[in-house]
């Protein structure tokens, strides 16, 4: 995965950032933006994406590395939409994509993961620029 982040920084000078806590300094998780592999149904599309370490969920921090995250591609990326995906059993990321402002515009079978595959189905959201990010 890592490998994959760097070269996508090499590639486009942007990718997934390495979140730190301010007060400890310590690394949390990640959180940024990468276009999307062109074997997704909805490519081609720049996705938002975050993982953070168990013990900060809830604590405000993907939220607010997601919102500096949409201003960069927004603002100075100047992108006109961004996607974000994962499975419906994810309350937590759909939830905080929802808080982000986006909206669910559909539903797609991840096609590198196998039929019958317990994480194959995933839910779909955008955000355009138009939305006032």
């Amino acid at each position: 995965m890592l490998d994959r982040i760097d070269l996508h920084f090499e590639d486009h000078g942007w990718g997934f950032w390495a979140l730190e806590e301010k007060a400890s300094g310590a690394l949390i998780g990640m959180c940024g933006l990468a276009k999307v592999s062109p074997t997704l149904p909805f490519a081609p599309a720049v996705e938002i994406g975050w993982r953070l370490s168990a013990s900060r969920h809830g604590a405000g921090y993907a939220r607010e590395a997601a919102e500096r995250s949409l201003d960069f591609a927004f603002n100075t990326l100047k992108l006109d939409r961004i996607v974000s995906f994962t499975v419906p059993a994810n309350s937590n990321s759909w939830g905080l994509m929802k808080r982000l402002g986006m909206n669910q515009i559909g539903e797609f079978d991840h096609p590198n993961l196998a039929e019958g595959h317990p994480l194959r189905h995933h839910v779909l959201y955008e955000l355009r620029s138009s939305n006032g990010i």
